[in-house]
């Protein structure tokens, strides 16, 4: 099944799942007296997708044999960026991130839902080295999409900018247009969750049976998950609703856009979420609208020094944490009292260990000066570590084939067996050996009773507890597994087109 009520009150009838390869599947149930998380006792066979019923009366629940008490609940504050990662998509986000900590010391980690279309494929090796997540949103940006344009990305990603195919495992529909057919695709190539779906006031949390073959014990999806996007509400409570952006959008009824007011509503949302069950909250952005370094865009600054308030502000609560979509469904897959988030690998700052002197195309900036190609197509030109190709990746051609200098040697793609920042893509070498390729723990101890349980909007030095670890699977690897054709489709560059009529519908949101 859809395992829909997991990510915290999508649905208020909790949503049992099962198994999907090894990962066990939870039912995550919260409440006033806190989490109580226990095994599951029904078959898969036997499950429910959702009863729609007033959202938020929904719980949380997972499969472990631990009471978490509702004061050790982590508050998350997930971070996400949709469409093209450009230079100036990412100074945008990091003038909100860069210089923050969560309580562990780590600088906080977010989701980066990446389309093609003037997308700069080294800069999204670069954030995922970085440990942050590249989930996919299709090639073109088309809502509803095919399946062509969902493993189009996977494969172009994979191909040019070196993101193991098991480490995309999220996904958000373009304009948040998507079918339970959409759904069924996701489930079928592998992914791990999909996040398209609003969690407000009309949506499908609250008329899922407005959708066609959804509900009603339909569609079973074992495994797969709904990270849902929580809105903020203003004055005017359901007829307020703000989701993507919502600096952007007016408050309370009025015609301008006034900071104050957005400001007082997501801090009074927040607080919701905080003093209630605890749902994740979420800053979902287009972070183009943000850059200070977009020709022709100009954001106002007193609308970025307010996002900037709004997560100085947050950070000062106790046990708020900012983090990617994996990251939480890591915990959730896994959950610990928050004293002991520490013990948590995907919260963990971990730094591959590639001395700063050796020239290799790996994602980090240091090692990699000097070794890129640049793909000097007209439309929109990008650099890439691993070969350009002789065409454009289309939805026809995911992976064209390499252009090879006269006389010189293609660039070799990253293999299933080496991690992207261990991975030589000039030589064709792996660097990794049971002695060198380690990452360095660089995350400090949360601390006894409570110690250390707040974030840091100023960056500032931690006593880090530096451990290396061998790791042997892609940096922040999943287990992963393509639809036939679709690895062919990844050796040769081509790519079967599957047609098919999707219903579609959308939230009002984009």
């Amino acid at each position: 099944m859809l395992s829909c009520a997991l990510i915290l009150s999508l649905f208020p009838t909790p949503a049992r799942v099962g198994t999907r390869r090894v990962h066990q599947r939870s039912d995550i149930e919260f409440s006033g007296r806190g989490v109580l998380l226990r095994p599951l006792q029904v078959p898969v066979a036997e499950l429910q997708l959702c009863e729609c019923e007033p959202a938020w009366g929904s719980e949380w629940r997972t499969d472990a044999t631990v009471f978490v008490a509702q004061s050790e609940v982590p508050m998350f504050v997930v971070f996400t960026a949709d469409d093209a990662v450009q230079s100036y998509t990412l100074d945008a986000v990091n003038q909100f991130l860069a210089h923050r900590q969560n309580p562990n010391g780590c600088q906080p980690k977010m989701t980066y839902y990446t389309s093609l279309n003037f997308t700069n494929y080294t800069l999204v090796t670069d954030w995922f080295v970085a440990g942050n997540e590249i989930a996919d949103h299709t090639m073109t940006h088309v809502g509803t999409p095919p399946a062509d344009e969902i493993n189009g990305n996977l494969i172009a990603l994979n191909a040019l900018a070196g993101i193991p195919l098991k480490s995309i495992i999220g996904f958000r529909a373009p304009f948040l247009n998507f079918s339970v057919d959409t759904l069924k695709m996701l489930a079928a190539a592998g992914f791990t969750y999909d996040s398209s779906a609003p969690a407000a006031i009309p949506g499908l949390a609250n008329d899922c049976l407005a959708l066609d073959n959804a509900c009603k014990g339909q569609p079973v999806l074992p495994g797969f998950w709904e990270f849902p996007m929580y809105a903020y509400f203003d004055l005017r409570g359901q007829e307020g609703v703000h989701l993507m952006d919502p600096w952007l959008d007016t408050a309370n009824g009025e015609t301008a856009i006034n900071d104050t007011a957005t400001l007082n509503y997501m801090k009074a949302t927040f607080m919701d979420h905080y003093n209630g069950n605890r749902q994740p909250i979420g800053l979902y952005t287009h972070p183009v609208h943000l850059s200070t370094t977009y020709p022709g865009v100009n954001p106002s600054m007193s609308t970025i020094n307010m996002i900037n308030e709004f997560l100085d502000w947050a950070q000062e609560q106790q046990d708020v944490w900012i983090v990617s979509n994996e990251q939480i469904l890591a915990w959730v897959q896994n959950p610990v009292p928050v004293s002991q988030l520490d013990t948590v690998d995907a919260l963990k700052c971990s730094t591959p260990q590639v001395p700063a002197s050796q020239k290799i195309c790996n994602g980090i900036p240091g090692n990699e000066d000097g070794l890129l190609d640049l793909c000097d197509f007209s439309d929109f030109p990008f650099y890439t570590c691993y070969g350009c190709p002789q065409t454009e990746p289309t939805v026809d051609e995911p992976n064209p084939p390499q252009q090879v200098p006269d006389g010189g040697q293609a660039r070799f793609r990253l293999p299933a067996n080496c991690s992207t920042p261990f991975w030589d893509p000039v030589a064709g070498n792996c660097i990794c050996t049971s002695s060198t390729c380690a990452f360095t723990d660089n995350s400090r101890a949360i601390g006894p009773n409570g110690a250390n349980l707040t974030g840091g909007g100023t960056g500032g030095t931690a006593g880090a507890s530096a451990s290396a670890t061998n790791l042997y699977v892609p940096f922040n690897g999943r287990g992963f597994a393509l639809p036939p054709g679709v690895w062919a489709a990844t050796l040769v560059g081509l790519i079967g087109a599957l047609v098919g009529t999707w219903g579609v519908f959308g939230f009002g949101f984009v």
